[in-house]
């Protein structure tokens, strides 16, 4: 008998935990974890759009399960996928509050009412058929959206859509009385909760709180009689929205322009999403995950023009709350898109969504807008804005969408083909990023920032230091460092420079790439805290800032000697100056206490924090420099800080 080796058992190929397919019951609990996180969000936009061009409750209910019923359609296409479409990452879809403020425009245009929804459909499915057939290609159109651009539009998107927030906060258009205490009550306290559970709670508590804020609101303004739910009961428990429900489509060229310019800023906000989720979940992106996600966008948008519903993009809200439970399954996203196609099929859902009060819904929506906005600071914080062309684009395109949004009634100062775009601050706004983003740095040569010298005797612009020779590139940035210049040397090395960020931090990675012996040797030529050398000049024009900021040029004899034993005992102790910026420290006391505790650290934890500090005087000699080129920029810079001081 020939016994042979047992036979191997084929290797099973594992499971990523994104395509992991969990048990119903869990299914079940996170995709409604989901539901609950992304309905406050999903539900405004219906409502304001409603309120804004005339509809009634009966229409509003229609759309508020129309487009509940579409975002789970649009969610199970972007994490389940087919063919080419759908990115198949847990990303759930809802309609992008880009669209509200050029809607409502589109829709006032077309003489408000289900007109007006005619003409907002129509753009809407033309625009999603944009979409889809030029996802492929718009990898190719990112760098026509940088930061300056991104963070523009978001901050008009935000900014642009709290007046219609506060037209609920007064009792919606229908109904405005701002005199009214009892409306502002309910949009305050609405606001306070949300804020109080955002203060007080974490994790998904957290998440939910404008949902809370909306309920809870709700409720005291039906317990004092300010809430009619008579509609609840005149609504049938099951309904399918059909399609073009409302009519057939309009088609106008003018809002069709309108909602693409709507797509190409909800693209970019997708490819962002996409990108923070496959980080979140440990999955390489790539060209094909974004077209894939954008042709999705695209689809879900069409059928959303024929189910009655809006454009689509992916909801970050939920893309954080992937992060908080670190469940990544794509299947738990289908399972929420299908509790949304449920609930979308509920009239009864429906009306109770369309009793919340305008108040309590502006409160919500106040909350919900300023966070928009900030988040277009935070992307604008990426900006180089000692490149003057960035504060142009910023200034005008930010101007020119609050102008329309404070004064609507200019919209009828211009021909009819035009009404639409300048009826939205967020189209003109967003249109005039875009443009004046080519203009200055896409069209004919592009100069870049000035980062050195001076306007009229000759300052030096970026385009100037990426063609400099080595001796020249030494010349202009060497002052940034003591002594030996190889830090500057290396620093030339990494050109070109694409902003002035790019260029300290080329000076930076230079300096904490050299070996040990070359920084001891930097070290060395850094003058003494307090040195006469520095007072009299002998160390150096850029020394002698660096030291008078905080009066150590200016000693008396006693803290002249003072700092003479904490420098003689720094250097017995590590045999390098003690290097301090200056320009940091608060006062002369701070640095004297902080030199002699450091005195106490190990020669490893002193060489690293010496070249820290070598770092940060780099950055204020290189902040130096880029002011003494744009002075204008740096004048308005400092005046606006002297104010807020």
């Amino acid at each position: 008998m020939i016994i042979g080796r047992p036979t191997p058992k084929p290797a099973t190929k594992r499971v990523h935990p994104v395509d992991e397919l969990l048990p119903v019951g869990k299914l079940a609990v996170y995709g409604f974890q989901h539901v609950l996180a992304f309905y406050a969000g999903a539900v405004v936009v219906p409502i304001l759009l409603a309120g804004a061009i005339g509809l009634n409750e009966r229409e509003l209910i229609h759309l508020i399960n129309a487009d509940l019923f579409t975002c789970g359609i649009a969610s199970i296409i972007q994490s389940v996928g087919f063919w080419k479409v759908g990115v198949r990452l847990p990303l759930l879809q809802g309609v992008t509050f880009t669209a509200v403020s050029p809607m409502i425009a589109i829709g006032l245009a077309a003489g408000g009412g289900t007109q007006g929804l005619l003409v907002i459909y129509g753009s809407v499915i033309v625009a999603g058929l944009v979409t889809l057939l030029a996802a492929p290609f718009f990898s190719r159109l990112i760098r026509f959206f940088p930061p300056v651009v991104t963070g523009s539009v978001i901050l008009i998107i935000g900014l642009a859509l709290v007046p219609a927030a506060a037209a609920d906060v007064v009792g919606g258009a229908a109904h405005a009385d701002p005199t009214n205490g009892r409306n502002l009550a309910y949009a305050l306290g609405t606001l306070a909760l949300i804020v109080l559970i955002q203060r007080v709670f974490k994790g998904f508590m957290a998440t939910v709180a404008v949902l809370v804020g909306l309920v809870v609101g709700t409720l005291v303004a039906w317990a004092l009689g300010d809430v009619s739910f008579g509609s609840v009961g005149s609504s049938p428990w099951f309904g399918v929205t059909t399609p073009f429900f409302f009519g057939m489509p309009k088609f106008t060229v003018a809002a069709i322009i309108s909602m693409v310019v709507v797509m190409l800023i909800t693209a970019v906000e997708t490819t962002g999403d996409v990108f923070a989720t496959g980080e979140i979940v440990d999955r390489r992106i790539t060209r094909t995950d974004i077209a894939r996600a954008l042709r999705a966008d695209g689809l879900a948008t069409v059928i959303g023009g024929v189910l009655n519903s809006f454009p689509y993009t992916c909801f970050a809200e939920n893309v954080g709350l992937v992060r908080l439970t670190r469940v990544t399954s794509r299947y738990v996203v289908a399972a929420a898109g299908v509790f949304m196609i449920l609930i979308g099929m509920v009239p009864k859902a429906g009306a109770i969504v369309a009793g919340i009060p305008s108040p309590v819904l502006g409160g919500a929506a106040l909350a919900m807008f300023a966070t928009v906005a900030v988040v277009g600071v935070q992307t604008l914080s990426r900006v180089d804005f000692h490149d003057h062309r960035n504060v142009v684009i910023v200034a005008s395109s930010v101007g020119l969408a609050l102008l329309v949004t404070a004064q609507p009634e200019l919209a009828k100062a211009v021909p009819g083909w035009a009404e639409v775009i300048f009826g939205s601050g967020i189209t003109l706004g967003s249109l005039t990023a875009i443009l004046l983003n080519v203009v200055f740095h896409h069209i004919g040569k592009d100069y870049g920032p000035a980062v050195a010298g001076t306007p009229g005797a000759g300052s030096v612009r970026l385009d100037q230091v990426d063609r400099m020779s080595r001796e020249e590139f030494v010349d202009t940035f060497g002052r940034l460092f003591q002594g030996p210049t190889w830090v500057v040397e290396r620093a030339y090395d990494r050109r070109p420079f694409a902003d002035t960020a790019e260029l300290r931090a080329a000076f930076q990675e230079a300096l904490f790439s050299g070996t040990r012996d070359e920084q001891l040797d930097l070290m060395a030529f850094y003058p003494d805290l307090g040195a006469d050398r520095v007072a009299d000049g002998e160390a150096g024009e850029d020394s002698t800032r660096d030291q008078s900021s905080a009066g150590l040029t200016r000693l008396t004899e006693d803290e002249g000697a003072e700092f003479g034993n904490l420098t003689a005992a720094y250097r017995d102790r590590f045999g390098i100056p003690l290097i301090v910026c200056v320009r940091d420290a608060e006062k002369r006391e701070a640095i004297l206490r902080d030199g002699w505790q450091r005195l106490t650290n190990s020669p490893a934890q002193e060489h690293a924090a010496a070249l820290i500090e070598i770092a940060k005087i780099a950055n204020r000699r290189f902040h130096d420099q880029v002011v003494e080129a744009n002075p204008i920029h740096s004048a308005r810079t400092r005046a606006f800080g002297q104010e807020s001081s």
